[in-house]
């Protein structure tokens, strides 16, 4: 691991940790309470050596190593959303009926203040996976103009496979209790959403 390998993977741990309060807070906060002080020490640690042991593996296996940044990458991205959601639902709680299931304009019956916060945080939250994964993950400086839009539609292609293999194994699966098969469908649906990522931006959006 070079010198920008272990600054960055505790840059990750340490914004992982942040944003981590936040989530859990919303989630369950008498978890928060307990377990707060020990959490962003806890990452700041765990993400260097996890990255550490990857790139051990990937003397032998070599795309282990991009694997194990782009893991890393994914979990931060997933908290941006998460935080940025939380940190917004916190803030304007006081302005706006976000708890209410009210829509916001009555022409389009689903849409409420949450899913205006939701598409904010989904597009902070690419905007910062975009940054990572090229920088970072793939380590590409320059790029085409249209790189970004790119990365957005493979993004919005993963979201789509992950939301329907996840239904799809909900609904197919039987001898499982309907918590059971949801924990199920939503772990199938991560796995092939981020393996269409993965080779989504390996070889369309971040090829050399």
């Amino acid at each position: 691991m070079s010198k920008k390998d272990y600054f960055l993977s505790f840059v990750a741990g340490l914004f992982i940790g942040l944003l981590f309060l936040p989530v859990s807070y919303a989630a369950k906060p008498e978890l928060y309470a307990k377990f707060s002080l020990f959490i962003i020490p806890f990452f700041i640690i765990a993400v260097p050596f996890g990255l550490a042991i990857a790139h051990l593996i990937s003397r032998k296996i070599a795309v282990v190593w991009q694997i194990g940044k782009f893991g890393v990458t994914g979990v931060l991205n997933v908290l941006v959303d998460m935080g940025v959601l939380s940190i917004m639902t916190f803030m304007f709680r006081a302005y706006f009926s976000i708890d209410s299931k009210t829509a916001i304009f009555g022409a389009l019956s689903f849409l409420t203040f949450y899913s205006i916060f939701k598409s904010i945080s989904f597009i902070v939250a690419n905007i910062n996976s975009y940054l990572w994964n090229k920088y970072w993950t793939f380590n590409q400086e320059g790029g085409k103009k249209t790189e970004f839009v790119q990365f957005f539609i493979v993004s919005i292609v993963g979201f789509v496979i992950n939301v329907l293999v996840a239904s799809l194994v909900f609904k197919s699966i039987s001898g499982f209790s309907a918590d059971q098969a949801g924990l199920i469908g939503a772990a199938m649906g991560s796995i092939a959403g981020l393996a269409w990522n993965f080779l989504g931006y390996k070889f369309i959006v971040f090829k050399k």
